[in-house]
């Protein structure tokens, strides 16, 4: 019989970042952003009633029997800490782990670029990390609050669903709080932080246009906030937001947003030579002008301004993937296929680029 912490506990060394168990199928590892299936017999009926009843914590075994989907978390002591989903999949359940690691990883470890320092500066506003599923959102947000846990003396409250990353009070005190267990939804949470003297409001992810409007006053009242939202680069960022609200309210909430806005990170990971992943950034730093192109709704003006600039703090996705090329972490085919503007980055490689400034001027990495 399959037994899941047995199997966590010899998978632990092998770097995989998430797990899939799916019944009459053999378990599946995500190892350097692709799936290898491993050579071991198909899960049975008797093997995933066993690792529900080990995984599933009793304040939620009654959801399991009416739930299609359900996210939690797991710990096996030693070992890990895993996001959970539970689904079906043509009726069969399915389970998926993602691996939270007790230790959070640095900036540096992470290989984020320096100028990312900027943003745990701030005493208020808004920033938003962006990607797809699975780009590294949360461990870039945990390696930021890392930071300021280190050097900082400020109260910091996270809201997610489900809570992933654990800290320990350094200098900062922390608060966690899980959607369902300390608070019934994001809007709800933020409402309920503001009266518990924080200084930085993490929010797991922005969903709806009430999470937005209580993340944007959390920022007018003078506090800094963190989110994700699923969305690759800046402009598609703000045209998701004001995209939420009715004709009416977009003009005043993008006036808002351009007040409001400290800057966004796009991320994507690229596989890297000798095995593991890179991350690849477009930062936009809200300066004076970005904020300005926001409020008159210039996103093209946002791109080429991004896309001009030899400034770290303003940095495209090509520019960080052609980046991650000249110094031999990724292979050539590989930043061409992750790459949104194929063109322009073989326009990069070949040095014939002249349409802006030279991308790789800047210390991008």
């Amino acid at each position: 019989m399959f037994e899941i912490n047995n199997f966590l506990a010899k998978i632990s060394k092998i770097k995989a970042s998430d797990v899939h168990l799916m019944l009459g199928k053999q378990p599946s590892l995500r190892i350097s952003g692709e799936i290898q299936r491993l050579d071991t017999p198909a899960l049975t009926e008797e093997d995933f009633d066993g690792i529900l009843a080990t995984i599933l914590h009793k304040d939620i075994q009654y959801k399991l029997k009416d739930a299609t989907d359900l996210d939690f978390t797991y710990e096996l002591k030693g070992v890990s800490r895993y996001r959970v989903n539970y689904c079906k999949d043509l009726g069969m359940p399915k389970i998926t782990m993602r691996l939270i690691p007790y230790d959070i990883p640095t900036f540096e470890q992470l290989m984020l670029p320096p100028s990312i320092q900027q943003f745990t500066e701030c005493n208020s506003g808004i920033l938003l990390i962006t990607g797809a599923t699975g780009s590294g959102k949360s461990t870039t947000i945990a390696s930021m609050i890392e930071n300021i846990n280190k050097t900082q003396r400020r109260h910091i409250i996270t809201i997610e669903d489900p809570v992933e990353f654990l800290y320990s009070d350094k200098n900062c005190l922390i608060t966690q709080r899980g959607l369902g267990i300390d608070v019934p939804d994001f809007p709800s949470g933020i409402k309920y932080a503001l009266r518990q003297d924080p200084d930085i409001i993490i929010i797991g992810e922005i969903r709806d246009k009430e999470t937005v409007e209580a993340a944007i006053a959390a920022a007018e009242t003078g506090h800094f906030v963190l989110s994700t939202i699923h969305t690759n680069s800046a402009t598609q960022t703000i045209n998701r937001i004001v995209g939420l609200f009715e004709s009416d309210q977009k003009d005043f909430i993008r006036k808002r947003l351009s007040v409001a806005l400290k800057g966004t990170i796009a991320q994507k990971l690229l596989p890297k030579i000798g095995g593991g992943l890179v991350p690849a950034l477009e930062i936009m730093s809200a300066t004076p002008a970005i904020a300005d192109y926001i409020a008159k709704d210039k996103m093209s003006d946002i791109d080429q301004l991004i896309a001009r600039s030899n400034n770290s703090t303003l940095c495209t996705m090509n520019s960080s993937i052609y980046n991650l090329y000249k110094l031999h972490l990724v292979e050539k085919e590989t930043a061409i296929e992750y790459s949104d503007n194929p063109t322009e980055l073989y326009q990069m490689m070949r040095g014939i680029y002249h349409g802006l400034n030279d991308p790789s001027s800047g210390n991008l990495i």
